[in-house]
């Protein structure tokens, strides 16, 4: 048996896979050649690859397509993008590309929107999902863009209080649609037991028939469901999803306008050469499970909507470093140093634990052995030691010779929240530019071209922000 680093991988998981194969001894990432885009760019740098995205939303809507052909559902299925997980133009762009709708979650998302309407992606048909438990100027947008006449805004109810905004600014003569999020129980390891968002559902029901049932100004459109731990197999999820399908039911009976079900977002992404989820399964059990329970309470079923974001985004993304240096800090830690920082590049790291597939581009005929990995700031938890397999991370040793090629590393799958989170092109820890922004697309004729987004943070424009300069 030998220590090369490909070994290890290859007795480990099934690869080459979807998404990852070596060539020449350089890791390719959907095809794109990492190691000449390094030439190109230098490190350390984000790349976003849109082709993934409309691979994404596809697969999701042939699964539920053929989820609903098999259990012969009457209902229609809507895919919806989170737009919190990237607000970039180009990405959110890309998604509507796919014939897909919007989920917004602060007042300056309908901006966005306007400004989406004004380019010609959307339409004033385009279902726009309002989320989040809303401010004034929040409750303002929303009613603002219904009265201009964008049909499919539907604001869902995440409190009591919110509907009084509505009641008040609202002024269309066709009834405007409403949704209620539920308050979902979570398990109880985590760190809450019921979600601070939405409404509880014992009232639920007393809140239709006190205020909107009967109110020629409103009617009730959907319920939303979701749960912080997202779409997983278990007796939580299953619990939860069943309490939301009965609700519906309850309220279908005497509510004959409501026919939307969404059950958010929550799809998993690949964190690990290991991954193994059953997206089919479960979109095959939602829909078997909706079906069932409004069969035996003799309702009609809804249609669905989900408001899938990392799920649409976020494999579409990379951070890729070089390993500066190497350093041995006791008899048997060995720190490889990047030229960036993970609190400023992937803040999910070091906030909430999260773990990114991580693979060396280069050197994948060496040795390996374990590492830590320390960023460039003097924050203490700049660091990142284990993978989501495994309570440790190996990479190949770095070549110690002269004019060697450094260790360059990538991880991947990035693509949704690390911007929003680290603040793209603010002030960061240590004053840790923002990487420059790599873009992979297709053009007209099918082929792959890379452009520069933007270039790395300079320090001008910190001492500008910090007011130093003008």
């Amino acid at each position: 048996m030998t220590n090369s680093y490909t070994d290890l991988v290859k007795q480990t998981f099934d690869f080459p896979q979807e998404g990852f194969d070596v060539v020449d001894n350089y890791l390719q990432f959907n095809g794109v050649d990492l190691k000449a885009l390094i030439d190109k760019y230098g490190t350390p740098f984000k790349l976003t690859y849109l082709p993934k995205i409309g691979q994404q939303i596809n697969k999701a809507k042939g699964l539920f397509n053929e989820a609903i052909k098999k259990h012969r559902y009457d209902g229609k299925y809507y895919y919806c993008y989170c737009t919190k997980s990237s607000h970039f133009s180009f990405m959110v762009e890309e998604t509507l590309k796919h014939n897909v709708h919007l989920e917004t979650s602060f007042a300056y998302d309908i901006d966005i929107i306007k400004q989406l309407y004004k380019r010609r992606k959307i339409t004033k048909e385009t279902y726009i999902i309002c989320n989040g438990y809303k401010t004034k100027p929040y409750t303002r947008a929303i009613s603002r863009l219904i009265n201009d006449g964008f049909k499919n805004v539907i604001p869902i109810l995440d409190n009591k209080e919110e509907f009084e905004d509505y009641k008040k600014m609202i002024r269309t003569k066709d009834p405007v649609n409403i949704g209620i999020r539920l308050a979902t129980e979570e398990e109880p390891t985590f760190d809450f037991y019921t979600s601070r968002l939405g409404i509880q559902k014992k009232e639920v029901l007393e809140f239709y028939v006190d205020k909107i049932k009967g109110n020629d100004k409103f009617r009730l459109k959907m319920l939303h469901f979701f749960m912080n731990k997202g779409i997983k197999d278990d007796i939580y999820y299953w619990s939860e999803l069943n309490k939301a399908i009965n609700l519906y039911c309850q309220l279908k009976k005497i509510c004959p306008e409501l026919d939307g079900l969404n059950i958010g977002g929550g799809f998993p992404i690949k964190h690990s050469l290991g991954f193994d989820y059953d997206y089919k399964y479960m979109v095959n059990e939602i829909i078997a499970n909706i079906k069932s329970v409004c069969k035996r309470n003799k309702v009609d079923v809804p249609d669905i909507y989900t408001e899938f974001g990392s799920y649409t985004v976020g494999e579409s993304g990379a951070v890729i470093y070089s390993t500066l240096g190497e350093k041995m800090q006791n008899d048997r830690e060995t720190w490889y140093m990047i030229d960036s920082s993970f609190i400023t590049t992937l803040p999910d790291t070091w906030g909430i634990g999260e773990k990114f597939l991580l693979l060396p581009i280069n050197k994948w005929e060496n040795e390996y052995q374990e590492v830590h990995l320390g960023g460039l700031t003097c924050d203490s938890h700049d660091f990142y030691t284990s993978e989501e397999h495994i309570n440790a991370v190996f990479l190949p040793k770095t070549d110690k010779a002269k004019g060697a090629e450094p260790l360059y590393i990538g991880f991947f799958h990035t693509g949704a929240y690390q911007d929003q989170l680290a603040g793209y092109g603010g002030i960061k820890h240590c004053m840790i530019p923002s990487p420059k922004h790599v873009v992979i697309e297709e053009d007209k004729n099918g082929k792959m071209v890379d452009w520069l987004y933007a270039k790395e943070q300079s320090a001008q424009s910190m001492l500008k922000l910090l007011g130093y300069t003008k």
